[in-house]
């Protein structure tokens, strides 16, 4: 078990960063079928062995510059516990309607229960109706959790844990939750919506729609994953700690599916500069740009604003956009397809993404950002404090097409105060 304690805090998207929780994809992301692709929110199934080689560019970098701490190690490390390996599996059976599996798992030790939580379990094919049963698992895999952004996010010294949209990724939500309150490296609080007296079936919230610009900023996609009863609870229970004053929602559109998450669209990179897919930030078009203020917990106004850095510029955070895709329409949409807006800044002006998305590494580096290879600086070739504002490229051509890039695959725990 880890000794390093955390603290959360996370008052930005681009403070120097401290802590990252990651998941290395595992034999969940194969336990994936053309006909079940769909349903595990997938529009292809991935080649693991290739993902794998791809993934270790982005745990390898991240671990040359904060603490990386993996999910399975630290749910193997809170199943030492037996009343919290009750608790959880317990809650996990009767929320995946597996009841009947429970005295199997508690059987298992912690190693081997943390893998079959996250993997699956097959279902016996011991009575004709299981046998019959067109599913191939009595639990299902968690296709999707190598995205660890989506499940809890942290916000100023607390811990959304999100109520995601898709019934498929609930156990995602239970078991981060569960981490957050029981492992000994964190130290935090955790608000989580459907232990509200308010809680309404509508509430969906997922943290690739939520961005800390600043303390009291937060940006908030609303779309098929993110709903506006998701965004007024989290006005309510973030506002009500003094923490939270304004908070700038772009609506998105509900298809195609690279429009998932506010962060498909828009990142921020440094003190000074976005990421944006500018035909949906800074063009006139149908989807909202709305500035809300909270006061004590409850929204005192709504006003429709030109675009997201245009209202940041109004509250004393002026942001200059770099083009996913450069200048070309055709080259913007290619890119924000493979997510091409999507990057994780580890330091200001410090950035990870895909190096398949050429125009856009190219107008970065036209705005000053140095472009390293991650083998390069994984192996020491490069050193990231030789450059004062670089993006670190990793390769993407299968884990691009899982949905989602290098903000998407890590949920920072803490960063240094700007």
């Amino acid at each position: 078990m880890s000794n390093t304690k955390i603290k959360i805090q996370l008052e930005s998207e681009i403070g120097e960063l401290e802590g990252v929780i990651i998941h290395t994809p595992g034999n969940e992301v194969e336990n994936m079928t053309p006909e079940n692709a769909e349903r595990a929110l997938y529009s292809d199934i991935l080649n693991l062995s290739v993902a794998l080689e791809e993934y270790k560019q982005l745990s390898g970098v991240l671990e040359k510059v904060t603490n990386v701490f993996q999910v399975r190690d630290l749910l193997t490390d809170i199943f030492e516990n037996y009343d919290v390996k009750n608790v959880l599996i317990d809650r996990i059976t009767k929320s995946c309607r597996a009841k009947d599996i429970k005295n199997i798992l508690m059987e298992h030790n912690s190693d081997e229960l943390s893998k079959l939580l996250i993997e699956g379990i097959p279902m016996q094919k011991n009575s004709l109706s299981n046998y019959l049963d067109k599913n191939y698992f009595e639990l299902e895999p968690l296709h999707n959790f190598f995205f660890t952004r989506d499940a809890s996010s942290a916000v100023n010294d607390s811990v959304l844990i999100n109520r995601m949209a898709s019934s498929v990724r609930n156990r995602e939500s239970v078991i981060m939750e569960s981490i957050f309150e029981y492992h000994p490296s964190f130290i935090t609080q955790t608000i989580n919506p459907e232990n509200s007296r308010t809680f309404e079936e509508s509430i969906t919230m997922e943290g690739g729609d939520i961005l800390v610009a600043r303390k009291d900023i937060l940006l908030i996609g609303t779309g098929i994953r993110t709903s506006s009863q998701g965004i007024d609870y989290i006005a309510r229970k973030i506002e009500s700690r003094e923490q939270v004053r304004h908070i700038i929602v772009q609506e998105l559109p509900y298809t195609p599916e690279s429009f998932i998450h506010l962060d498909m669209v828009f990142t921020l990179l440094d003190n000074d500069k976005c990421m944006v897919y500018e035909p949906l930030i800074m063009k006139i078009n149908r989807f909202l740009t709305l500035h809300l203020i909270v006061q004590n917990g409850k929204i005192v106004s709504i006003e429709e604003v030109a675009n997201i850095p245009a209202v940041l510029n109004d509250l004393g955070m002026p942001v200059k956009p770099v083009l996913c895709g450069g200048n070309s329409k055709k080259n913007q949409e290619r890119e924000q397809w493979h997510s091409g807006a999507n990057f994780f800044a580890f330091s200001p002006g410090k950035l990870i993404g895909y190096e398949r998305n050429n125009y856009t590494i190219e107008a970065l580096n036209k705005e000053g950002f140095s472009v390293l290879k991650a083998k390069d600086v994984i192996s020491g070739k490069e050193n990231i404090k030789d450059h004062k504002k670089l993006v670190v490229t990793i390769h993407g051509s299968e884990l691009a097409r899982g949905g989602g890039g290098a903000r998407c695959m890590t949920m920072p725990v803490r960063r240094k105060k700007l």
